[in-house]
C-alpha cells in the first residue's frame, strides 16, 4: 500500500569530511585497511582527498567516535577494532554507573585471562612481537622516574602479549580494557616500589617467552598479577604526580 503522507528531506550531498569517512570504511571493509595499520599523516591525507587538512581532522574526529580509528600522541593515527571500542564503551559505563566493583573485577578477570595469554604468546610470538616486548621493557627500564612513559610502555607490553597470542577475540578484550588498564597503573605507581616489582615480573614473563616455555610464561604472569593486587592494596589512591588522566 502506498503511503501519500509521508514527508521526506530533499537529499543532499555528503560532506567532504563525511566522503573521507565513507572511502576510509569502505577500505577497511574490503580489507585494505586493517586493525594496527597507521593512517599517513593528516597533511598527506589532506593532499590524496584533494581537502582540506580541516575536512581530514573533522573525519579522523568522525572515525574515531565509530570506533574505528585510534590516536596516540607522538605516534599517529592507527585502525582499531570497532569490537573493541564497543567492549570498551560497556566496561567504562559499567564503572560509571556502579555496576562493577572496578578494581576487583578487573583483577579477577585479569586472573583468568593473561596468564594464559602469557602462555598462548610462548607458543606463537613471532620475532616482531619479541622485539616490542623487548622495546616496552627497555622503555620502562629508562623510565622509572616517569610515570606516563612507564604506564604506556607497560600497556604496550601487555597489548604485545595479547598479539602474540595469535587470538583476534583476545586481543579486542584486552585492547577494550586499556583505560582501566592505565589507572590500575597510575595508583600503583604510589606503592613504594611498586615499579621495580613490575619490572621486575616483566622480565620473567619476557624470559619465558623468548624460552618458548608456556607453563613458565604462565606462572610468571600469575606472580605478576599477586604483585599487582598487592601494591594496589597498599597505593593510597591518590594522584600521582605529574600523570594526567
Amino acid at each position: 500500500m502506498r503511503r501519500e503522507n509521508i514527508v521526506y528531506k530533499a537529499v543532499q550531498s555528503l560532506r567532504l569530511y563525511e566522503q573521507i569517512v565513507q572511502q576510509i570504511e569502505e577500505s577497511i571493509q574490503k580489507g585494505a585497511l586493517k586493525a594496527g595499520d597507521q593512517l599517513p599523516a593528516e597533511r598527506e591525507l589532506a593532499q590524496r582527498f584533494g581537502v582540506s587538512r580541516t575536512a581530514v581532522r573533522e573525519a579522523v574526529k568522525a572515525l574515531h567516535e565509530k570506533g574505528l580509528v585510534e590516536a596516540y600522541s607522538g605516534r599517529g593515527t592507527f585502525i582499531t577494532n570497532g569490537t573493541s571500542q564497543a567492549i570498551r564503551q560497556s566496561f567504562d559505563l559499567m564503572i560509571k554507573f556502579g555496576q562493577s566493583d572496578g578494581s576487583a573485577h578487573l583483577a579477577e578477570m585479569r586472573a583468568i585471562l593473561e596468564p594464559e595469554i602469557a602462555a598462548l604468546a610462548a607458543s606463537r610470538a613471532d620475532e616482531a612481537h619479541l622485539a616490542v616486548m623487548r622495546e616496552a621493557v627497555a622503555v620502562m627500564d629508562r623510565s622509572m622516574e616517569d610515570p606516563n612513559a612507564f604506564i604506556e610502555a607497560d600497556l604496550d607490553f601487555h597489548l604485545a602479549l595479547a598479539e602474540a597470542a595469535a587470538n583476534p577475540l583476545i586481543l579486542s578484550v584486552t585492547d577494550s580494557i586499556v583505560g582501566l588498564l592505565r589507572e590500575q597503573r597510575m595508583r600503583i605507581f604510589l606503592a613504594p616500589g611498586g615499579p621495580e616489582r613490575g619490572q621486575s615480573h616483566h622480565k620473567r614473563v619476557l624470559d619465558a617467552v623468548e624460552r618458548r616455555d608456556p607453563d613458565g610464561a604462565r606462572e610468571a604472569m600469575r606472580a605478576h598479577l599477586r604483585q599487582v593486587r598487592e601494591d594496589s592494596q597498599d597505593a593510597s589512591g591518590g594522584q600521582v604526580p605529574g600523570v594526567t588522566k
